[in-house]
C-alpha cells in the first residue's frame, strides 16, 4: 500500500511536468505563430506601400517625359522663329541672337526641371510606414516591457 501512494504521487508529480512542458510548447508555438503573422502583415503592407509609390511615380514620369517632348520641338521651332525675328528687327549679329534665344531658353529650362525635381522630392519612393512600423515591432520584440 505504501509503495501505491508512492507511485500515485511521483504520476502526479510526472503529470504536471508534462503539463508544464505541454504548455510551454503551446506558448512558444503561439509566439512563433504570431511572430509569423505578424511579419506576413508587415510584409503585405509594405508591398502595398511600395505599389502605390512606383504607381504614383510612373504618372510624374509619364507627365514629366510628355512635357519634355513638347517644350523640346516647340523650343527649336521657336528658337530659330526668334532667332530670325531679332535679326530682322535689330539687326543683330546672326550669332548674337542665337546666344539670346539660347540664353532665355536654357533658363526656362532650368525652371522646368526644378519643378520637375520638387515633385519628384515631395514623396519618397520608398514606405515609410511600413519601415516605421518593422522597425517598432523589432524594438518591441527584442525589448520587451
Amino acid at each position: 500500500m505504501a509503495t501505491d501512494t508512492y507511485r500515485s504521487e511521483s504520476n502526479v508529480g510526472a503529470n504536471s511536468a508534462n503539463v508544464s512542458d505541454t504548455s510551454m510548447t503551446q506558448l512558444l508555438s503561439g509566439i512563433v505563430s504570431d511572430a509569423q503573422n505578424l511579419a506576413r502583415q508587415q510584409f503585405a503592407m509594405f508591398r502595398t506601400e511600395l505599389k502605390e509609390d512606383v504607381r504614383r511615380t510612373k504618372q510624374a514620369l509619364v507627365a514629366l517625359v510628355c512635357g519634355l517632348a513638347l517644350v523640346s520641338v516647340g523650343a527649336a521651332l521657336l528658337c530659330f522663329m526668334a532667332v530670325h525675328g531679332l535679326h530682322a528687327a535689330f539687326e543683330l549679329p546672326l550669332w548674337a541672337c542665337f546666344g539670346i534665344v539660347g540664353g532665355t531658353l536654357t533658363v526656362g529650362g532650368g525652371l522646368a526641371f526644378y519643378a520637375a525635381v520638387r515633385q519628384f522630392n515631395e514623396f519618397n519612393p520608398l514606405p515609410d510606414e511600413s519601415a516605421q512600423a518593422l522597425k517598432e515591432n523589432v524594438q518591441w520584440i527584442s525589448h520587451p516591457r
